[in-house]
C-alpha cells in the first residue's frame, strides 16, 4: 500500500497587523532573511538596510485554534517625505504562497494604514514576477527597471482602492483560500 504524503497544514486563518511585539518583528526578520537571502540570493547574510530604522514592519500571523502561531508574511512601510510612502521587502512563507489573498491582504493593510495617516502617494519597486498581482490590486507601473541586479517594476497604487485603515496596530482577520 503507497500513502499519499500529507500537505504540510497550513492555518487557513490569519491576521494582518503592524508588528507590534518582539516576536513578530523577529519573525517578520528571520521570513526576510529566508527569503530574500537563502532563497533568493538578492542579498548575503542579512536584508537590513538603513530604511529599517524608520519603517514599520507589518506582519500576517497564522494562527493555532486561537493562539498567534508564526508570522507568514510580511512587508514594510515608510514615509520619506510628507504625503510619499513606500512599501519594500514583501514576502510571504514558502507554503503559503499557493494560498490565495496573504500577499495582498499585506498591501492592503500597507496603503489603507498609510492611506489613513494622510498619504497622497504609495509606491513600491516591484520585482517584475509580481507586477501583475499588484496590477490586479489597482496598481500602475511607471518605469520598469533593475534593483539589485534583478528586473523591477517601478510602481504606484491608485489610492481611490484603498480605504483608510485607522488602526493597522489591530489589523484584520481573515481566511485563506487554497489555490487551485
Amino acid at each position: 500500500m503507497i500513502f499519499e504524503p500529507f500537505p504540510p497544514f497550513l492555518s487557513p486563518e490569519y491576521r494582518v497587523k503592524f508588528a507590534t511585539e518582539t516576536w513578530e518583528r523577529r519573525g517578520a526578520k528571520a521570513l526576510r532573511r529566508a527569503v530574500f537571502c537563502a532563497e533568493q540570493g538578492i542579498f548575503q547574510g542579512d536584508d537590513r538596510d538603513a530604511t529599517d530604522d524608520v519603517a514599520i514592519p507589518i506582519v500576517a500571523i497564522s494562527s493555532l485554534g486561537i493562539a498567534a502561531d508564526a508570522v507568514v508574511g510580511t512587508v514594510r512601510i515608510h514615509e520619506p517625505e510628507p504625503g510619499v510612502w513606500w512599501g519594500s521587502r514583501l514576502a510571504v512563507a514558502h507554503d503559503y504562497r499557493r494560498v490565495g489573498a496573504l500577499g495582498a491582504a499585506l498591501i492592503r493593510l500597507a496603503v489603507g494604514s498609510a492611506h489613513a495617516r494622510g498619504a497622497h502617494a504609495f509606491h513600491a519597486y516591484v520585482q517584475s514576477r509580481n507586477a501583475l498581482l499588484f496590477q490586479r490590486l489597482h496598481w500602475e507601473t511607471l518605469e520598469q527597471i533593475d534593483v539589485h541586479g534583478r528586473p523591477h517594476h517601478y510602481m504606484r497604487a491608485n489610492l481611490d482602492h484603498y480605504p483608510p485603515i485607522a488602526d493597522p496596530e489591530t489589523g484584520f482577520t481573515s481566511f485563506l483560500k487554497r489555490a487551485a
